[in-house]
């Protein structure tokens, strides 16, 4: 049953980060790229930190390492990441930057290798990895003379967003404080965001809230904030206690996908046969990956079906 309640809850994120991607484009018609991702976090964060009163008996942190952790979960998954990956992608094609930033399961591999080596993968768990990274980039089907023509510093941004996630997610596994999720999200959430204010001042980003209340501004916010960021980060946490870093952050090999299908849903866009051979090079890569629980569901099955 946590088998299965593990890879409900990884689909579940996938989803919801996969689809994040419509919201941000119909948001960032309406709000400067930094300053959409702070307010974003604004609300995720004092959600989250109401939820926590709610919910857990430890709604603050208290001591070295339960601050720690909530330094590198507000100073990398939320703040740098999102600071490199929005200003980089102003300047470099949606196709590059989702190829960049999913290398962030390569690069988590080689971080737990050197930080957390009981997370690391075996190399056959390695070419898995390789053989998704793959897929991914048959799915988002990359132009390459874009590819190669855009600003190098804008490319170089996106990249050190899927690091700054990266190490984020190893740094947090390592430290291994025992700190509720829901405190350790909010905090994480809110500190973030406060960084992303002062980098929205620092780039002087134009604030116009009258750009912000149509109804499209207003629903991808709250989309993104109350789905994407709060529930995403809420069950990306608790799944990385469970998986470990490598294994959790292979949802950015999976959220392509829900990628497609929402924009063949809603945008009307095609799902060729590129895109079902992504799909397929991704399938293979988890299988790899996960080949020795998989053999052992397996054998359960088997074990179940000849007691019958």
């Amino acid at each position: 049953m946590s088998r299965y309640r593990n890879l409900a809850l990884f689909l579940v994120l996938a989803a919801a980060w996969g689809s994040s991607f419509v919201a941000i484009s119909a948001g960032l018609e309406h709000f400067p790229p930094v300053l959409f991702a702070a307010l974003r976090y604004d609300i995720a964060g004092v959600v989250m930190l109401g939820y926590a009163i709610y919910a857990v008996d430890r709604w603050r942190p208290a001591g070295r390492e339960e601050w720690a952790t909530v330094a590198v979960g507000a100073a990398l998954l939320i703040g740098a990441y999102h600071v490199f990956l929005f200003v980089g992608q102003q300047h470099t094609t949606a196709a590059a930057a989702a190829v960049l930033v999913s290398l962030s399961p390569v690069l988590t591999t080689g971080f737990a290798r050197a930080l957390v080596p009981s997370d690391a993968l075996s190399p056959i768990g390695v070419a898995g990895v390789c053989v998704g990274l793959v897929g991914v980039g048959v799915v988002v089907q990359p132009d390459p003379s874009n590819l190669f023509a855009t600003d190098a510093v804008a490319k170089l941004l996106v990249f050190c967003a899927a690091a700054a996630f990266a190490l984020g997610s190893v740094l947090t596994r390592r430290i291994d404080a025992d700190l509720p999720i829901e405190t350790m999200e909010a905090w994480s959430m809110l500190g973030g965001a406060a960084l992303m204010h002062v980098v929205s001042l620092g780039l002087r980003e134009p604030i116009e809230p009258a750009a912000w209340i149509g109804l499209e501004a207003i629903g991808a916010l709250a989309y993104l904030s109350l789905i994407a960021s709060a529930l995403g980060f809420l069950l990306y946490f608790d799944l990385l206690e469970r998986l470990g870093a490598v294994e959790i952050n292979m949802v950015s090999y999976v959220a392509p996908v829900f990628t497609a299908v929402v924009g063949w849903l809603y945008l009307g866009e095609v799902i060729d046969a590129a895109t079902v051979a992504g799909f397929v090079l991704i399938a293979c890569g988890f299988v790899l990956v996960k080949r020795r629980a998989i053999g052992q569901e397996v054998a359960a099955v088997r074990r179940w079906g000849s007691s019958r």
